[in-house]
């Protein structure tokens, strides 16, 4: 089966796809392939309609996979038939699956505050300041390079997005503070501003902020509710609350979509406070 997965590697690479992408498609093509090899004992090229749809039954309830993640599953096939099997794909055979959607927690301007200002060590304090001032992804923080910051023009240009497009973030004059503390106390780093601890020339890995943020929310004696992206959510809440109009803040956060941006309406909690029921319009009572 080595040869489909280095056929799949090899189409995703062609397509220019990024290394994060190559890894996250082929986690469920080796499982599949691991499926055809134990169980079916088939090659991928034989696999009916039907064998395809007990795999993915029998994926979700041996993983206990939200049907959001079956989603992922499903595309992953479809790329890997389409472009590794040469084979056509029917949407109609293997549907995509309905899933609930729910907004994410959102800490408040007051939380925000008290969670990035108690925090001890200065290197995640810093990265997590960035991460909410700016709206940054964690990759993004942590791939930031020294060229990155443009002091003079108080912005960050941000490179290899989610998106693979270029944009240009504001930088807060309190992040930069905590950046150059940083800087001058970690020997002045001249590529990424947080580089492996190994030595080499490359960014940090992201789960080091996700274990840094989990035990500082321990430390405070909060429920773990907090994910390096909460961060970035309440950066765009926040702004929208403080009357930043959404195109503006589309364009910050690097969204292709304004579609996505419009998730801070509902995140929000002073636009839905502001609104006055039309029942209460009728009977005379306004909000304080």
């Amino acid at each position: 089966m080595d040869k489909y997965l280095d056929s799949f590697r090899e189409m995703i690479s062609l397509r220019g796809l990024t290394d994060h992408t190559l890894k996250n498609y082929c986690t469920y093509i080796r499982a599949y392939l691991h499926y055809l090899t134990n169980f079916l004992h088939k090659l991928p090229e034989d696999v009916s309609w039907d064998e395809l749809r007990d795999y993915i039954r029998w994926l979700q309830k041996s993983r206990n996979l939200s049907d959001r993640t079956v989603n992922c599953a499903i595309s992953q096939l479809r790329f890997f038939t389409l472009y590794a099997l040469h084979k056509p794909w029917d949407d109609t055979q293997l549907p995509m699956r309905r899933f609930d959607e729910y907004l994410p927690f959102v800490p408040s301007k007051e939380e925000t505050w008290q969670f990035i200002s108690s925090m001890p060590d200065l290197k995640p304090k810093t990265m997590v300041a960035l991460m909410y001032s700016s709206g940054l992804r964690v990759g993004e923080v942590c791939r930031l390079r020294y060229d990155d910051v443009e002091r003079k023009n108080m912005r960050l240009h941000i490179t290899h997005s989610k998106n693979r497009n270029d944009r240009y973030a504001i930088l807060s004059k309190t992040a930069l503070d905590l950046l150059t503390r940083y800087w001058f106390k970690y020997n002045q780093p001249r590529g990424y501003l947080f580089p492996k601890q190994s030595g080499e020339d490359r960014p940090i890995d992201t789960f080091f902020l996700s274990r840094h943020i989990h035990a500082h929310e321990d430390r405070l004696g909060w429920e773990r509710r907090l994910t390096c992206h909460s961060f970035r959510h309440a950066f765009g809440t926040h702004l929208y609350e403080n009357g930043t109009d959404l195109l503006t803040i589309k364009a910050l956060m690097g969204h292709k979509s304004l579609q996505s941006t419009t998730i801070y309406l509902h995140l929000s909690g002073s636009s839905i406070r502001q609104v006055v029921s039309p029942l209460d319009r009728m009977a005379g009572v306004y909000h304080e």
